[in-house]
């Protein structure tokens, strides 16, 4: 992993490439109403939003059917030419809400059962062992539609106890990431056999919330090279962390990007953790592309410099704008914001040309008596 020391790519080592987008997370906009209730009608109407791609939320059988995407080449080749008659292409699959039932604590099992069949409501073990299958079908999908990335969440046994009160026993947190580790590590060596990254969205609720537990979890998988991020700066502002400085140390990792702003307004009867209030009443609150207070300029700049060349992907969470008109003005901001990376120096206009007689010359070494 490399730190914030570590050239970046644009500056030595070579011209970086650019971002791709923008693309439209469809899970917040299907529905049961056209157009959002058919991948064709979607596609066609996030195209006319102003997008070049869409993520699809594989547990949505509105839009995707998984276990024939897991099974045949023919209907991926149907779902990226529909998108592609759109003017699209499928940016990654997601399988977030499989991803969370692969590790869910009791407190939650009632919460989280909604995500599963209902026949394996109120069976946790059954739960999970169709989670993973899930998971798996997702890795083999996302290799037949030429995807390199799976976007997913991690689950979590180890949240209910983010905050050290009452004091956590010796072992219990390790305890944890061991378990978790031993859930993941047969899905990230399929995902090495897919030839697909897992991009665990890095979140509060999952284990992996943050910089410090994404690398215990690492540690607990053994460096897995399939082991890899979601970047989602909206949860880091409203963690208070350095989201510019989390690019710098984890680039390297970083494979699949959401574009989702937020704002974070402290007074003095709240601040990160809410009150329990709801979230237009919270000081941390997701706002739609170009409201919150992200640095998304910088972010772009970040990302760009280090050659990261996946999509940024629209993901519409705003407890004010309509969906419609953030996901039409989130195209346009994307758009705004990528570089179009340079194939030249600016200040090329000025170079002088290669000359290594020259340039020993300026260096003084070829003076009598040496330098």
């Amino acid at each position: 992993m490399a730190g914030a020391t570590k050239a970046m790519r644009g500056i030595q080592g070579g011209i970086p490439r650019g971002i791709k987008g923008p693309g439209l997370f469809l899970a917040q906009f299907a529905g049961d109403d056209a157009p959002f209730n058919d991948f064709a009608a979607i596609c066609r109407w996030a195209a006319d939003c102003g997008y070049a791609g869409v993520q699809i939320p594989s547990w949505d059988k509105r839009l995707f059917d998984l276990d024939r995407a897991a099974a045949s080449q023919d209907y991926c080749d149907e779902i990226t030419g529909i998108a592609a008659q759109a003017g699209l292409a499928v940016t990654e699959l997601s399988a977030h809400l499989q991803g969370q039932l692969v590790a869910v604590h009791p407190a939650y099992d009632e919460a989280f059962d909604g995500f599963a069949p209902p026949e394996l409501r109120g069976r946790p073990a059954a739960r999970q062992e169709w989670a993973v299958d899930q998971v798996g079908k997702a890795l083999i999908a996302s290799r037949r539609l030429g995807l390199d990335a799976l976007a997913t969440f991690s689950g979590a046994l180890a949240w209910p106890y983010f905050y050290p009160w009452p004091q956590r026993p010796p072992g219990l947190i390790e305890t944890a990431f061991a378990e978790l580790a031993r859930r993941w590590r047969p899905l990230l060596d399929r995902a090495e056999e897919s030839g697909v990254d897992l991009a665990y969205e890095i979140h509060p609720g999952e284990d992996l919330h943050d910089g410090v537990s994404f690398e215990t979890f690492l540690a607990a998988v053994g460096d897995h090279p399939r082991c890899n991020m979601l970047y989602d700066p909206s949860h880091y502002l409203l963690q208070q962390m350095d989201y510019l400085a989390h690019i710098d140390i984890y680039h390297e990792r970083i494979r699949a990007f959401h574009v989702k702003d937020a704002e974070f307004n402290p007074d003095g009867r709240q601040g990160v953790y809410g009150g329990f209030r709801p979230w237009l009443e919270r000081a941390g609150r997701f706002r739609s592309p170009g409201d919150g207070q992200v640095d998304f300029a910088g972010i772009f700049s970040r990302l760009t410099s280090y050659g990261f060349d996946g999509w940024a992907v629209v993901e519409w969470e705003c407890c004010l704008k309509h969906p419609e008109d953030g996901a039409r003005e989130g195209a346009a901001f994307v758009r705004d914001h990528i570089i179009r990376v340079t194939d030249r120096a600016f200040d090329d206009f000025a170079g002088s040309g290669a000359d290594e007689a020259a340039n020993r010359r300026m260096l003084g070494l070829d003076r009598e008596g040496g330098a």
